[in-house]
């Protein structure tokens, strides 16, 4: 088929009917009328496909072009950046209209229908992908109705699901991310440390009977408070002892108790896990702290109450270790009964 408007200079050049273009060959005068108008639907309709064809090429570079603006918000735009959710609905909002034009020829009621259902579904996969962002990146999530900021925490809430990022901008942040809804910003569990990695879900993987496994240890207190700042330990087999020298001076961590707070939990947490450990040395640029078994057994209250059958009770532990640390009373009253202080 040419293009319709070479047909009248191509019929003029040529000495014949359009209509004889049309039909490829010469047309004797009694099928002239008939011949008319079989060329005259023909043409239409494929005017018609040719529209059709044109319209569903823009939907889908419509419909692409959606999806890119959606892909580029949330690849440049940080998390906590309105811009991204903006963006990301913006690129949805394309999307349908590419997705509208492919399916323009439908009843009416039908593609409303599917319109609706297309958009849902996008926008329920960008919830689905920042839930996934937000789980294996440890990042806020975008697509947050409401963020409660307060002293310690900033609190997401989603439709589905809440986020709460704990110790916010320091070493030990963290997230907790709440599917259950079972969880407030006065109820939801506050470690001064990064629980990811120094909670006790992730450090009693380490729990051994004995001190000499040197890979065991050095993996423990990767994941312990303090290792941030580099160390090296040793092992004294003899007298079941375990020292720990920091790379850096005491007086630089004691803002809010925090050096204290940390060699609790470390030997809280080494004594409940390396079963034959019997005492403990932190050496820092300043000063050495000791501290033995029996002494946290004798002044740590409720210290049994962790173990459960030979065993440690994640809850118990969270609650008499974990929780406690958060009571600087507790911290202050516990370091002068466990604790050997003397200078280097």
């Amino acid at each position: 088929m040419p293009e319709l408007s070479l047909l009248k200079p191509l019929s003029e050049e040529l000495g014949i009917s359009i209509n004889e273009i049309l039909s490829g060959e010469r047309i004797e005068s009694e099928k002239y009328i008939g011949k008319l108008e079989e060329n005259m639907i023909n043409t239409i309709e494929y005017s018609e496909e040719q529209k059709e064809h044109k319209s569903k090429f823009a939907g889908v570079i419509i419909l692409i072009s959606g999806f890119l603006v959606t892909l580029t918000a949330v690849s440049i735009f940080p998390s906590e950046s309105s811009w991204s959710s903006i963006y990301s609905i913006v690129g949805a909002i394309i999307s349908l209209i590419g997705f509208s034009k492919l399916i323009r020829k439908l009843p009416h009621l039908k593609r409303l229908l599917l319109n609706f259902v297309f958009f849902i579904v996008f926008v329920a996969l960008l919830f689905l992908l920042d839930f996934a962002n937000v789980v294996n990146n440890h990042v806020p999530p975008r697509f947050s109705l409401i963020t409660t900021t307060g002293e310690r925490m900033i609190a997401y809430n989603t439709p589905f699901y809440n986020v709460y990022r704990i110790n916010r901008n320091t070493r030990n942040e963290y997230y907790i991310i709440d599917i259950e809804n079972k969880y407030t910003m006065d109820t939801v569990p506050v470690s001064p440390f990064n629980r990811d990695r120094s909670g006790i879900d992730n450090i009693i993987s380490y729990k051994n009977k004995y001190i000499g496994n040197n890979s065991n240890i050095g993996n423990l207190l990767n994941n312990l408070p303090l290792s941030e700042y580099g160390y090296v330990f040793e092992i004294d087999s003899e007298n079941l002892g375990l020292t720990i020298n920091y790379h850096i001076t005491d007086w630089y961590i004691r803002d809010d108790l925090y050096m204290q707070k940390s060699l609790i939990y470390n030997s809280v947490s080494i004594f409940a896990l390396i079963e034959n450990v019997e005492y403990i040395e932190f050496n820092f640029t300043g000063n050495s702290y000791r501290v033995t078994r029996s002494a946290v057994e004798e002044n740590y209250d409720r210290y049994y109450e962790i173990f459960e059958n030979g065993n440690i009770d994640k809850e118990k532990f969270n609650l008499l270790v974990e929780d406690k640390m958060n009571d600087s009373d507790f911290v202050e009253m516990i370091w002068e009964r466990i604790f050997e202080e003397k200078s280097l």
